[in-house]
């Protein structure tokens, strides 16, 4: 009885995890760490997995990008985008994907085939999904959220139980830079911390024109993909004299919506303001990004 009961779960988890492959080209899943996808992939077309959001991470094994390196399936996946295409590279080729969104791991089982998976959305389950609320933060909590980032050096340096758990990422040897063509936002630095799901910004503003530049010091927002955020909190003058630079910090707290936006440092950040005077000119944006990551 004990054996035909383990035999009968194995084969009721083995067809569910096998129903991608029986289901014609595009197909959609619920998400469900617990469950294995096997996914059929061919040599001559390529299968393309959609999430909800930005991917996290990808681990694989027998994979190469480039394809020059040895391996049995081709990847391809953009930093911080919501999705990744495959393609076998040899005949009765396996291999899994662990992929890793919105803090789990789903593991996808590759299988080379002559009737491929073409597109898999993978979708939230509706009767699970819930949108987690941003924390709500005081205006003293920003400024001192504001405060650690400007003096994360040290802080790290000699207090580092202060910032245990901040992460932070540098761009001072590949700066992000958005061009205005008389002025132009640099940033320098970008913080995350995870408890009040808030990034806080080190950004450049440099006016390269002779004429003085006024901006709404509360305007701050950052696009990531298609997605804005508006900024929680700022401190900026609002000003930028003829050929001259200023340094300002700022935050994005959760979504416009409320909820929290989980976003990961590793996303490519276009930061926009409101300008005031003179007439903005037309905007030459150095960094075209189409995709979002948490």
């Amino acid at each position: 009885m004990k054996q035909f009961t383990e035999c009968l779960l194995f084969w009721l988890f083995f067809g569910v995890a096998n129903l991608l492959a029986e289901n014609g080209p595009i197909q959609s899943a619920v998400l469900d760490d617990q469950m294995l996808y096997t996914v059929p992939v061919a040599t001559n077309r390529v299968t393309t997995i959609n999430f909800p959001g930005p991917i996290a991470a990808i681990d694989a094994a027998n994979v190469t990008l480039d394809g020059k390196t040895p391996g049995q399936f081709q990847l391809a996946h953009t930093k911080g985008s919501t999705f990744l295409s495959v393609r076998a590279l040899a005949h009765k080729a396996t291999t899994n994907l662990n992929i890793r969104w919105n803090r789990h791991t789903y593991v996808f089982e590759l299988v080379e085939s002559d009737t491929p998976i073409l597109a898999l959305n993978m979708d939230e389950d509706s009767t699970e999904s819930v949108v987690q609320p941003a924390p709500l933060l005081t205006p003293s909590r920003l400024l001192a959220l504001l405060d650690k980032a400007k003096a994360f050096p040290i802080l790290k340096k000699q207090h580092h139980e202060s910032v245990a758990g901040v992460e932070a990422r540098t761009f001072f040897d590949k700066p992000q830079v958005t061009d205005f063509s008389d002025f132009e936002i640099q940033i320098d630095e970008v913080f995350r911390f995870d408890t009040e799901d808030t990034l806080v910004f080190h950004v450049t503003l440099r006016n390269k024109s002779s004429r003085e530049i006024r901006y709404l010091p509360g305007s701050f927002c950052v696009r990531v993909g298609s997605r804005l955020y508006y900024q929680s909190i700022s401190d900026a003058p609002g000003v930028l004299p003829s050929k001259s630079a200023g340094t300002v910090y700022f935050a994005i707290t959760g979504t416009p919506d409320g909820g929290r936006n989980e976003l990961s440092l590793k996303n490519d950040f276009v930061v926009l303001v409101t300008r005031l005077s003179p007439p903005l000119l037309p905007v030459a944006n150095t960094n075209a990004v189409d995709e979002v990551k948490p």
